[in-house]
């Protein structure tokens, strides 16, 4: 495969780029620690996700100018935490984040269910539609825990703050529906935001994933 084929193919399936590169985040975000440079290498794999998200739904309606803004905003006031920590700077980060992954699910989702037929990258949108929940839940649990230092409590160091790897896993568990593991929110506010979470995750496997596999059957059947 040459390169312009390559190219070509990677306009033709954005999501499934954008899933693709998802899952090495959730591979690489363990060893990118607290230091400056495993932070700044977080934060600009972080970006790479964000131009991704628009990438995949920059041919949908909507103002794509506004949302590179918020996505270069969000990205910004993370990169400006790392060299002046500020709880303040930390909080409209994670609001700006949580705000722009699920614009960019709800415009996936738009994708997915706008017609009955079926495409390849629709499939691959489904996986990175999961993701992008996850994110976005996941700096969701990162504003909370900014607002109420404690709020998430884990079996080992229970006291300390939960770091980004912890709070995704605890959106992809919580999401997936396959429980809260290690990581428990003790308080209301906290588990009010599980609990639309958890919500969400059975909404999307009995509206989206139900909807997709029936009519990707007919097809299937329709084929034969």
């Amino acid at each position: 495969m040459n390169l312009r084929v390559a190219v070509d193919q990677i306009r033709r399936h954005p999501s499934a780029v954008l899933l693709a590169v998802q899952l090495i985040g959730v591979l690489i975000y363990p060893y990118m620690d607290d230091s400056t440079p495993g932070r700044l290498a977080f934060e600009t794999f972080g970006l790479l996700v964000l131009l991704l998200a628009v990438l995949s739904v920059r041919e949908l309606p909507g103002p794509t100018w506004f949302v590179v803004s918020l996505a270069g905003a969000a990205a910004g006031l993370a990169i400006v935490d790392i060299f002046w920590h500020n709880v303040a700077v930390q909080a409209v980060s994670a609001v700006l984040h949580a705000i722009f992954y699920f614009w960019a699910t709800a415009t996936l989702l738009g994708y997915m269910l706008r017609d009955r037929k079926v495409t390849t990258d629709e499939l691959f949108a489904v996986g990175a539609t999961f993701t992008l929940v996850a994110w976005g839940f996941a700096y969701l649990f990162l504003l909370l825990q900014i607002l109420q230092p404690g709020c998430f409590i884990a079996a080992v160091n229970s006291a300390d703050p939960r770091t980004w790897t912890e709070l995704l896993f605890l959106s992809f568990t919580t999401l997936s529906s396959t429980g809260l593991s290690d990581i428990i929110p003790i308080t209301a506010q906290a588990r009010s935001v599980v609990m639309l979470e958890q919500l969400a995750g059975l909404g999307y496997v009995a509206l989206v994933v139900s909807r997709l596999v029936a009519l990707t059957t007919l097809r299937t059947r329709g084929d034969t």
